[in-house]
């Protein structure tokens, strides 16, 4: 007589879900340039996505005063505190004409958590959401940790990167339920129109589309332009439209951890009790930081404009310079994304460069330069340098992609 024994199935260790995220390209790159700092080498880093100047000093002290209050070292509401909530009410009427009430915001960890919480909130398995490309590395991990299926719509250099309604149309089908909308563009800083947001916005509502649009860059844009708010231009849009801020890049304080997300009132109350699970409450230190940020002028963030526009006119023309790259200038954020198809597939110091990730291994590994290759935004062929960094560094860094390429054949 046989004798039956249970069969131990293994299991796997780490979800399908998780498991498929990519890792963060830009935080990759920059991570990599820091090590390699530590042991001593000269790299100059590209990648990062963070201002170089200090938090001014009047949000700091906001924090320190903050810290000593022990009404903040305990839990507070989970969509954000009172005054904080109110605070971003108030800045967003200012800033962009939009009146969003205090209790239609949730305070997010970061703009990061507000990108993924808005997915969230409003995706279901099988929905698509229509994504301009190049896009911003988190936004098609976020979607699909959402269930839901990004689907590109690439618009090239010829294009200034921005797409056109008819190129939305094309890609819409009945399963469209959303468009991730981002002007100023990480990573290509191009700055959609008023007429241009206005158009796109009609057509999303027409169609019952939905619009996530991150607004994080509004400060950050030149030349006389202006960054234009999707509800604004589109009033009637405002029930199925989310929008994306947080102090990150305005007010140099990306390690503060403090975004938020404004909407439909309904979908703030099914984000907040997300939020609620996932990690209660921002940091009141860094919430108390934000409402002072929020509530003081912009004269220190017109001081790191002034800055970011000399570097960003700087390294346009020193890219220029280089045969086979074509830079376009862009008008907002502190990123430009060259095209550099022309040096691709020519012979490098024994090297045969085929893709942007191949040039961008190079030059890293050539003259010790951290740049990010186009594929971590969409297609290859591009390369994002961001100009959050001091002047010299800009330029060394720069002149040694230059000497590098030169050598091309």
């Amino acid at each position: 007589m046989s004798r039956v024994t249970d069969l131990i199935i293994p299991r796997r260790r780490v979800s399908l879900r998780i498991g498929a995220i990519a890792e963060s390209a830009t935080l990759a790159v920059d991570a990599k340039a820091k090590a390699l700092k530590a042991q001593g080498r000269p790299v100059i880093g590209f990648g990062a996505g963070e201002p170089d100047f200090p938090t001014p000093d009047y949000i700091v002290e906001a924090a320190v005063a903050a810290a000593r209050v022990p009404a903040n070292h305990r839990y507070t509401p989970a969509a954000g505190l009172p005054e904080l909530r109110e605070a971003i009410s108030v800045k967003t009427r200012r800033d962009s004409g939009l009146d969003v009430p205090a209790g239609q915001v949730l305070v997010t960890n970061g703009g990061k958590q507000a990108v993924y919480t808005a997915f969230a909130t409003i995706v279901d398995p099988g929905d698509e959401v229509l994504l301009p490309a190049p896009y911003w590395t988190t936004y098609p991990e976020a979607i699909a940790l959402a269930g839901g299926t990004a689907v590109e719509v690439f618009a090239g250099e010829e294009q200034g990167y921005m797409v056109t309604v008819e190129q939305l149309e094309a890609a819409r089908t009945e399963h469209t339920k959303a468009l991730l909308f981002c002007s100023p563009s990480n990573p290509t800083g191009a700055v959609y129109s008023p007429e241009q947001v206005r158009a796109i916005g009609q057509w999303a509502h027409s169609h019952g589309i939905w619009v996530i649009t991150d607004e994080i860059y509004e400060h950050l844009t030149y030349d006389g332009v202006a960054a234009a708010s999707m509800p604004v231009e589109v009033p009637e849009l405002a029930d199925t439209c989310i929008v994306l801020n947080g102090v990150a890049k305005t007010y140099a304080m990306t390690g503060w951890r403090v975004g938020w997300m404004a909407g439909p009132k309904d979908v703030i109350a099914a984000a907040t009790n997300l939020q609620s699970h996932l990690t209660s409450n921002v940091n009141n230190i860094a919430q108390r930081a934000a409402i002072a940020a929020l509530s003081g002028d912009l004269t220190a963030v017109d001081a790191m404009r002034v800055a970011f526009d000399r570097r960003r006119r700087l390294m346009v023309e020193l890219l220029g310079q280089i045969p086979g790259v074509s830079c376009p200038t862009p008008q907002g954020a502190f990123y430009v994304y060259p095209s550099i198809k022309g040096v691709l597939g020519r012979t490098i110091r024994g090297a045969r460069p085929l893709t942007s990730a191949d040039l961008a291994t190079l030059i890293l590994d050539e003259v010790e330069v951290a740049v990010v290759p186009g594929e971590a935004f969409g297609p290859s062929g591009y390369l994002r340098l961001s100009y959050a960094l001091g002047d010299d560094d800009l330029v060394e860094g720069v002149t040694r992609i230059q000497s590098l390429l030169a050598e091309a054949h």
